[in-house]
């Protein structure tokens, strides 16, 4: 049995490290960045490639100046050749023509054949080489153009980069011609630009401003308004799907937009109405065995008030008691979770003192202050039972409740607080959130000794944490420290504001 190299494979554990980073660094998160960054580098990549088209155009006008002047000169040349009387006057003509700049020299025999599939560049010398012979002596000449390129001040053959960093790039000539009855000739000559010259960089930099950066600037601008405005129904479905949670009836999204979008707005369409579907008939369900049980429980309660004996009969009716709290409890369950109402402005602080003043009526003592800056959006029925739970528990097991209101404008806190004995803190988070998990037995007094006052079904907080997620909000529960010791227990309900 072999091992793999442990080098080796630190190597490419460190590799793939380094990768996974360089693709955080430069991969956007986001499907809109990225589609943006996808159109940019295709642009960017298309114009690397189109480049050379411009550069190789740009060759050839840079090249056309030398090669006008050569051709000229050809033409001169020809004309004092066709004139001379005889051999020794043209070479006479050759030699006072001559120079390290243009270089002349009989043929003896067929010169060699031009280049069988020539460059742009030299097709198109090649062409107005002969156009400007055929126009200055008014008869075609044969031309056999071997090689045409530019040369840089330094007289290196660079092509398209002697563009680049050459004040006065000159062409770079090799041509044969066919003198009419005299044989043919070589020609080699170095043509200048006539006084005309570029300044060093200034074309790549002309080219680098004009073509790549405004393209690109251009090419980003619209990316990421079209990007934008393609991405907007998948933004719109993103919201309805935070939406969704809140209020399962929503209205539903409009199927427009390309195929794909109206695909998955259908399926998310048909998907809510599925879950409302399932809720209406869990509801109806819960109902239907609400009122199949009140039957025999109302037989109960006859039966019970025949018993003789009174503790007994007593007995039975906080039993039967029991069994019809938890039954309104459920249901009141499936109603905190299913949200049937409209989204409206909620007066909160009225609702608050509303909250107070039905429980002061009824002896119990709670208070309220602070108030909000502007109404809130939400489900009133849904948010007032939810607020009511929370102060039936802190009245249950505090005795009193304090109902505090601070408003920061991104967000509303309502905290509502007793002077309980609070919570254990393996049950603070999540335990008490269960459906049916009771924490009468949690909240004790100071000796730990006793167990406080009993009551409730362990719906309440449940209850109340389904309506704050309907309001995208949160719900947290926190002891009061006071002195060292628990004072109480602090239950806070954050409300966001979507307005």
């Amino acid at each position: 049995m072999t091992t793999p190299d442990a080098p080796t494979c630190g190597l490419q554990r460190g590799l793939q490290r380094g990768w996974q980073r360089v693709k955080r660094a430069f991969w956007p998160d986001t499907l809109f960045g990225r589609l943006v960054l996808i159109l940019a580098a295709g642009m960017f990549a298309g114009q690397l490639l189109t480049s050379t088209i411009w550069f190789d155009t740009h060759d050839n006008r840079t090249l056309e100046i030398p090669a006008r002047l050569f051709a000229s000169r050809l033409a001169d040349t020809v004309r004092l050749l066709e004139r001379a009387p005889d051999a020794a006057a043209r070479a006479s003509v050759l030699s006072a023509l001559g120079d390290d700049r243009y270089q002349l020299h009989w043929v003896q025999g067929t010169p060699p054949a031009a280049p069988p599939a020539p460059s742009l560049t030299l097709r198109a010398t090649s062409g107005l080489i002969e156009g400007v012979i055929r126009k200055r002596l008014g008869t075609p000449i044969e031309v056999r153009l071997l090689d045409a390129h530019l040369r840089d001040d330094d007289g290196r053959h660079r092509g398209i980069l002697s563009l680049f960093d050459s004040r006065m790039p000159t062409g770079d000539f090799h041509v044969f011609l066919n003198i009419p009855q005299q044989g043919w000739l070589e020609i080699q000559s170095k043509e200048g630009q006539a006084g005309m010259h570029s300044e060093r960089g200034e074309l790549v930099f002309d080219y680098l401003l004009r073509i790549y950066l405004l393209r690109f600037a251009a090419v980003c601008a619209i990316a990421f308004v079209g990007v934008r405005f393609a991405l907007a129904p998948l933004r719109q479905l993103t919201r309805a799907a935070q939406a969704l949670g809140r209020n399962i009836h929503r209205a539903p999204l409009p199927e427009t937009g390309p195929q794909e979008v109206r695909s998955a707005a259908h399926s998310f369409n048909a998907m809510q109405q599925q879950l409302i579907d399932s809720f209406a008939q869990r509801a109806r369900f819960l109902a239907a065995v609400s009122h199949d049980l009140r039957s025999p429980l109302t037989r109960l309660r006859l039966r019970a008030e025949m018993l003789p004996d009174p503790a007994w009969r007593e007995r039975l009716r906080g039993d039967l008691d029991e069994m019809e709290a938890m039954v309104r409890a459920t249901l009141d369950v499936v109603q905190g979770v299913e949200v049937t109402e409209a989204h409206q402005k909620i007066d909160l602080d009225s609702m608050l003192e509303g909250l107070a003043a039905d429980a002061r009526e009824a002896g119990q003592a709670v208070s309220v202050s602070g108030a909000t800056r502007a109404p809130v959006r939400g489900f009133a029925r849904n948010l007032k039972r939810g607020l009511q739970n929370l102060v039936d528990n802190a009245i249950r097991y505090g005795g009193a409740a304090h109902i505090a209101v601070r408003d920061d404008g991104d967000s509303v806190h309502v905290t509502v607080s007793d002077n309980g004995p609070g919570i254990a803190d393996d049950a603070l988070r999540e335990r008490v959130f269960e459906p049916y998990f009771r924490i009468a037995s949690l909240r004790r007094d100071d000796g730990g000794e006793g167990e406080a006052q009993a009551g409730g079904t362990g719906l309440g907080l449940t209850i109340a944490r389904s309506v704050a997620a309907a309001h995208g909000g949160t719900l947290t529960l926190v002891n009061r420290i006071e002195q060292g010791r628990i004072a109480g227990l602090d239950a806070e309900l954050v409300l966001p504001r979507d307005d």
